[in-house]
């Protein structure tokens, strides 16, 4: 029985999906579903979606190497495709390019970073202590980051439940079940070194310090937390957390 669907918008850098598998491959491992219980549809390869869901099937959009705000044709169809899902209130989680996606597809305005570019494991503020998925995470976590694009203007109606050094709309929530997050909730530190690795000299050129990001790599079990959290909104007898539960729940920050 699938239970959710990944939506596929790119794929990890050959050097990385070596050594690490693919973006799925992470997500599955960090929502803790079994794979049969997922089916990854491939938005950037232009495989067709879904023309409808069975009920109670969640969404996954995934990151990727490509730009929002290039409006690529395949890109600017799964916007259309993702505001009939919003519409139909099933539970939504847009990680990094997904998060830039669903906020354009509602409305939202989407460009480079005004702070250019941010990679490695960076501290995100929450902000709702009684938020559904991120409400255990108040005050702040460090999460695993690279992006060059930003949520400029969230949509008419999102609400901003997380901030971030640089990127004021880090995290969103669309609707009662529909997320975006700038982080990657799915990255390891050792996928966060290896991407470190592989953009050393675009960050040298930037004046970062590669070496430096990479020894201030920490762990982040927030990522896997939350990731773990929207599974279980998936089941269609999911409830939300009292807010005593969501507070006893809450993780300290490293």
């Amino acid at each position: 029985m699938i239970r959710l669907l990944i939506l596929k918008t790119g794929s990890a850098p050959a050097p990385i999906a070596r050594e690490h598998g693919d973006f799925e491959d992470w997500f599955v491992a960090g929502l803790g579903i079994a794979g049969s219980e997922v089916e990854v549809v491939n938005a950037e390869a232009g495989q067709p979606l879904p023309e409808r869901l069975d009920p109670g099937v969640g969404v996954l959009v995934t990151g990727s190497p490509a730009m929002v705000s290039h409006r690529l044709d395949w890109s600017e169809r799964a916007a259309a495709w993702l505001r009939k899902i919003h519409a139909e209130q099933r539970p939504l989680l847009g990680v990094c390019y997904g998060h830039q996606l669903i906020a354009h597809a509602l409305g939202g305005r989407v460009g480079p970073n005004p702070a250019g570019r941010r990679m490695g494991s960076k501290r995100v503020r929450f902000l709702d202590s009684e938020d559904v998925l991120t409400g255990a995470f108040v005050p702040e976590q460090f999460m695993q980051v690279t992006h060059l694009e930003v949520v400029l203007s969230p949509p008419p109606g999102a609400e901003i439940i997380g901030d971030s050094p640089g990127d004021p709309h880090h995290v969103l929530r669309f609707g009662p079940r529909a997320w975006g997050v700038q982080f990657h909730p799915e990255f390891s530190p050792a996928i966060m070194a290896s991407y470190l690795r592989l953009r050393a000299d675009a960050l040298d050129q930037e004046e970062q310090d590669a070496r430096a990001l990479e020894a201030a790599l920490v762990e982040t079990p927030a990522g896997p937390r939350l990731l773990q959290g929207f599974a279980e909104l998936l089941d269609p007898a999911a409830r939300a957390p009292t807010r005593n539960e969501t507070t006893e729940n809450r993780i300290p920050c490293p």
